[in-house]
């Protein structure tokens, strides 16, 4: 084994002296000789298989101490390989359907039992809807935007507003709504006067935008034949919004207002409307006294674009506030006004068509 091997700088002796220090200085002793002559230490014999166990262990340790390369350049080159794309997903619904049917079966049920058994009772009901849609938008203004529209003001004159469509028709109706805003200007006079504008400005928008266009329910309730005319409203916007998820899930690709909802196709518009005519169609022709068929593709097709406009309105809402859903009361739907949505702007549609088709009857 050369003594470099073990680090020594060259001009040192083994054990890191001077070369020339251990002899006199003279001819008889030159370097040449000095280096002959050292000592070598005394290494002890070891068996050839002994060494070769020695050796072995020797390399096991270096391994052992260097779990990797020294240099970069050791480095192993790995293949490059090409990352396999993920497997396509399988669409899925967004929420959950099991409940989202339940509780729509519980609704009808309880809509269609109040409807045909006591007309006053389903007036209730509109009450009730209005009423706690008020709070659900209310307290979303609230949290998102520090808006405080009154609520107790709002609730009292969405109920009277209602009744009074009922029991006065359209004058009523407008009467109370006219009530009810001057209640919230008054109401939110109580408090103080930073942010006043914005509150009631929120307020009276709630006031139309929920109970008063919930009223024209009502107002398709007072006909002889009302019980028909709110089921043929209820029927045409629930198969618009579920022609426009089915089409739409199954064929959708071109987005129709994709920095409002991006979940909405051009196909499930056209779903929509599809399914729409058809159902407005066989409405006017079985259920409503005097309709026709071809009323009925007209009252469809303004049924589909009143609903997909309404239900476009209130996520233009939600995002402002940036919320996903108003509430959080019926599992699989979100909130009351998730599913007021789409009906609250298709009430007066209704009612306007059908007046004009068969009259107020």
């Amino acid at each position: 084994m050369n003594d470099s091997s073990w680090g020594a700088p060259q001009g040192a002796g083994y054990w890191g002296t001077p070369e020339l220090s251990a002899a006199p200085a003279g001819p008889a002793h030159d370097v040449r000789d000095a280096q002959q002559t050292r000592p070598m230490p005394n290494v002890p014999d070891v068996p050839d298989a002994g060494r070769d166990a020695v050796d072995r262990d020797d390399r096991d340790r270096a391994a052992a101490h260097v779990s990797g390369p020294l240099f970069r350049d050791e480095m192993p080159q790995e293949p490059m390989s090409t990352p396999l794309p993920p497997p396509p997903q399988k669409k899925r619904a967004g929420r959950d359907l099991r409940a989202a049917i339940g509780v729509g079966v519980g609704l009808g049920a309880v809509i269609g039992l109040s409807l045909f058994i006591v007309k006053a009772v389903f007036v209730g009901v509109i009450v009730i809807a209005v009423v706690v849609g008020l709070w659900e938008l209310t307290s979303r203004l609230q949290e998102s935007k520090g808006i405080k529209a009154p609520l107790v003001p709002l609730a009292v004159g969405g109920a009277a507003m209602v009744v009074a469509g009922y029991a006065r028709g359209p004058e009523g109706a407008w009467t109370a709504m006219a009530l009810t805003a001057l209640a919230v200007l008054v109401w939110r006079m109580t408090e103080p006067p930073d942010g006043y504008l914005k509150d009631v400005t929120a307020g009276v928008f709630a006031a139309f935008y929920v109970p008063f266009l919930a009223t024209f329910v009502a107002l398709l309730l007072t006909a002889d034949d009302g019980a028909w005319r709110v089921l043929t409203f209820l029927v045409l916007t629930v198969v618009s919004d579920t022609g426009a998820y089915a089409v739409g899930w199954r064929f959708g690709k071109h987005k129709l207002a994709p920095r409002i909802s991006p979940g909405k196709t051009r196909e499930g518009l056209f779903g929509a409307v599809g399914f729409a005519m058809v159902a407005g169609a066989l409405c006017m022709e079985f259920l409503i006294d005097g309709g026709a068929w071809w009323q009925g593709l007209l009252l469809g097709f303004a049924v589909a674009a009143s609903a997909t406009l309404g239900d476009l309105g209130e996520s233009m809402i939600k995002r402002d506030l940036g919320i996903k859903d108003m509430g959080t009361l019926l599992p699989g739907h979100g909130g009351i006004m998730d599913r007021l949505d789409s009906l609250l702007p298709t009430a007066p549609v209704v009612w306007l068509l059908l007046v004009l088709f068969v009259g107020s009857g």
